[in-house]
């Protein structure tokens, strides 16, 4: 139907320029025949007009034509569209695009992301790194922490009293007004001690409800709460979630409130009943920020303020609220538990920004959701990868098998290149998500991005460090430094929308709505009235067309760059990395393609209509791809800051190979199973360009054995690669105990001492004095470093006095009836 359609608007438009061309021949005509005979002029005149009048008839019947199917078209379309929801157009409307639509047109620059978006902590925010947060990791025994279930007094007064709860609070507030990435960096480190206090203090300065206020509070409500925030005399939690929405927070099924009268003073208010869980913080908030469904059947809100999705602000001992009971994330101690209430008042001035921000609360929740999704939990993971690099990198020299350091091992060498490699990208994406926050953007569908990919690479780079420590990272105790992150790392994947949901729905159900350059318009235009039906389809097929022709350039952009870049890639040296210029002019040619390949497979995606929401095996696929080209070109930005650091070269190519390697991969399963009535036939335009010669235009591969043992080596000796991680590692005092500080310290010397060890069985000599003091050094911290920690009680019970394990107990039970109770050597 749309290729006849084309064709009769074809015809219409060349019979247009046709009947055009007449119109001068007539009146050119006319002007020469008016100078001869008035006969003939009125002759041709006639017979030129009725030529005219029978084209200019056959233009309109065209026209009408395409109008008519315009119209048509245009309301199949309108009639196949899933019903949009307000708090859905609320959604789309929400946020900013950026970065993430350059991707979706097909033409991401590399060079814009360097030029708008560097990541730096000022002065002031570098020192507190320093001393606070070194400071309070100093209180905070994670060991204690987890068995315990919650800090010491003194480690809760400190995170008061320094505000920890109040980084993001301006400071005319009295909170201590950092950017996005200083809030980054201190739970980065923070996760590298213990990841109950990162979760504690991501909280407040996220959906706190602290910045919901300085946004969008009344003079009143800033003016009570904001300092009390700072200062941690109220610790906060957000209200959202309840028993059926989960991951879909924003249902909020079963958080009804009704606009109400007061039935004594006659005040305004509503009437609530909700039931949260999963609440952080909730066993020890001072105040909640609660998530309410607000309805008005009476219509008392009278125009000012609407019903909706509305935030109220609650503090403890509210009549009718109840906080304190706690679920138990797993082995996590951080405070997590219920909100809940039935038929609680609540006055118009407990509503978040007053009466006006009745139904507003959608609005708020998403545009301060992208730090929360984008760059507190990805913090985690950024914490998790420099803990892992750092300790079990040096844990891998230090620890000897058959008489070999481990990190000799292949096995060894495959994980531990894969965890920096993740981490690189972890941390990158990091770096330039806190830059884009901190540029006053909120970008939805990059957040989820980060969300998603960086907490799943966070538990892929725990469980390598894990599989690589192996006995010494299962035994709890005081040494173990991953074991608790490694149970952790499961709660950041499930929260703020869990990662299945963000990765088949929403990542890429958002990003073709929000981030695609035309169908935002499109989809305006299906959602007007019938009364603007006119104006609609006029919009609707301009944006159309559009997307026609956006989906025809990438389709030959694909195509020849496609072609371009398996030539390149095949022909490139496997050293050309070691050149700086090389490797970012290479990879960004990569990435520009792979880029090119996702903006066609998106375009292709209007093929399916409104099934597209239910095609989640095809989103999850695409969000692969975006995520792993979002994240190559945050490698290449990270790699051009950071450039001059000794081997950072072979780290970036390894992580973007791998990320390459993922995008074509993901890329290749969706045009293998395009799903829809058109499948075949936008599966057939897929490849043909995204892989226009098959299997030949799909070069990327993962890294070679040999890049991957660079990597490893990097990783497992001194060297400024390892130092970069270990900026934002926690590094205990001198003298304490403390295991990851004494593998890090414990690597120099035991490399030393194998380098000597080596010379001495090549050179067949005996040791120097000093050869063997420092041989006996090192075998000496080998010896305390694997060793793992041995409880007399594993619990309260263990520890009372005359207790016997009742195994032990069954058994004395049994040897009572018996004659024989020692074994004893015949004669």
């Amino acid at each position: 139907m749309l290729s006849s359609r084309t064709i009769i608007a074809n015809k219409a438009r060349r019979l247009a320029t046709s009947t055009n061309n007449t119109s001068s021949s007539i009146r050119s005509l006319s002007i020469l025949t008016s100078r001869s005979s008035p006969l003939a002029s009125s002759s041709a005149s006639s017979s030129f007009k009725h030529q005219h009048n029978h084209q200019y008839q056959q233009q309109r019947t065209l026209l009408g034509l395409v109008h008519a199917i315009d119209k048509r078209v245009y309301r199949w379309a309108k009639g196949v569209l899933p019903p949009i929801s307000k708090t859905e157009n609320i959604a789309l409307g929400c946020g900013t695009i950026g970065f993430d639509r350059d991707i979706f047109s097909g033409s991401p620059s590399l060079q814009h992301l360097i030029d708008t978006y560097t990541p730096k902590l000022s002065p002031d925010e570098q020192s507190y790194l320093d001393n606070q947060v070194s400071t309070l990791c100093t209180l905070l025994n994670d060991h204690d922490v987890v068995t315990n279930k919650d800090f010491t007094k003194e480690a809760w007064d400190y995170m008061r009293d320094e505000k920890f709860f109040g980084m993001k609070i301006p400071k005319e507030w009295g909170g201590l007004g950092f950017s996005t990435h200083a809030v980054s960096c201190v739970l980065a480190k923070l996760a590298t001690q213990c990841f109950d206090a990162n979760a504690t203090v991501a909280v407040p300065n996220s959906l706190g409800p602290g910045e919901l206020l300085v946004r969008y509070g009344t003079p009143t409500q800033k003016e009570y709460f904001l300092p009390r925030l700072a200062n941690g005399t109220l610790i906060p939690c957000f209200g959202l979630t309840g028993p059926h929405s989960g991951s879909d927070a924003t249902s909020l099924i079963g958080s009804d409130c009704v606009v109400s009268r007061h039935s004594e003073t006659g005040e305004i208010g509503v009437v609530a009943s909700f039931k949260k869980r999963y609440i952080t913080l909730a066993p020890v908030a001072g105040v909640v920020g609660l998530g309410l469904n607000l309805s008005d059947p009476e219509g008392l809100l009278g125009g000012n303020g609407e019903e909706g999705f509305t935030v109220a602000l609650l503090e403890r001992g509210h009549e009718g609220l109840r906080m304190g009971p706690r679920h138990i994330p797993l082995s996590a101690a951080f405070m997590n538990g219920t909100v809940e209430g039935e038929d609680v008042w609540i006055p118009m001035s407990s509503i978040l920004g007053g009466q006006e921000r009745c139904g507003f609360g959608w609005n708020m929740f998403v545009e301060c959701l992208a730090e929360g999704r984008g760059v507190s939990l990805p913090a985690g993971s950024i914490g998790a990868a420099r803990t892992v690099v750092a300790g079990v990198g040096a844990y891998s020299r230090v620890r000897k098998q058959f008489k070999v350091p481990i990190a000799e091992f292949g096995g060894i060498q495959e994980a531990l290149a894969k965890a920096g490699s993740d981490g690189l990208i972890t941390i990158a994406g990091g770096d330039v998500m806190n830059a884009i926050v901190d540029n006053h953007e909120a970008p939805m569908v990059i957040s989820s991005v980060m969300k998603q990919n960086c907490t799943e690479r966070g538990r892929r780079i725990v469980e390598c460090g894990m599989d690589i420590a192996a006995g010494s990272a299962i035994c709890r105790g005081d040494m173990n430094y991953m074991g608790n992150a490694y149970m952790s790392l499961p709660i950041a994947i499930t929260v703020e929308g869990a990662n299945i949901m963000t990765r088949s729905f929403q990542i890429i159900g958002q990003g073709l709505t929000r981030c695609h350059p035309h169908m935002s318009d499109l989809l305006k235009a299906l959602q007007m009235p019938p009364s603007e039906e006119k104006q609609a389809v006029q919009t609707f097929v301009k944006q159309f067309h559009k997307i026609v022709g956006h989906g025809i350039t990438n389709f030959f952009g694909s195509v020849s760059k496609g072609i371009g870049s398996t030539v390149s890639a095949k022909i490139r040296s496997k050293k050309a990395y070691k050149n700086g210029d090389d490797l970012l002019d290479f990879h960004e040619k990569q990435l520009l393609r792979l880029s090119n390949n996702f903006a066609l497979t998106a375009d292709l995606c209007f093929t399916l209509g409104g099934r597209l929401k239910f095609e989640e095996l095809l989103m999850g696929r695409l969000a692969d791809a975006l995520g792993a080209i979002y994240l190559g070109y945050a490698t290449l930005h990270h790699y051009h800051g950071r450039r001059g650091i000794e081997g950072l070269e072979a780290l970036t190519e390894h992580a973007m190979l791998r990320l390459e390697r993922e995008a074509q991969d993901a890329l290749y399963a969706a045009s293998e199973n395009f799903p829809g009535p058109l499948g075949p036939l936008a599966s057939t335009v897929m490849k043909m360009g995204c892989f226009p010669l098959g299997g030949l235009t799909r070069p990327y591969a993962d890294p070679s054995d040999d890049l991957t043992k660079e990597v490893s080596r990097l990783l497992t000796t001194p060297s400024e690669i390892r130092s970069m991680f270990e900026e934002g590692i926690y590094s205990a005092p001198e003298g304490a105990m403390h295991q990851m500080t004494d593998l890090i310290n414990a690597l120099p010397i035991c490399v030393e001492a194998d380098k000597v060890a080596t010379s001495l069985r090549r050179e067949k000599r005996e040791p120097t004095a000093d050869e063997t003091n420092l041989i006996a050094k090192a075998d000496a911290l080998r010896d305390a470093l694997i060793q793992v920690d041995v409880f007399k009680h594993a619990t309260a019970e263990e520890a009372q006095p005359g207790y016997v394990r009742p195994a032990l107990v069954g058994t004395e039970e049994r040897f009572a009836s018996m004659d024989q109770t020692v074994f004893r050597e015949a004669a």
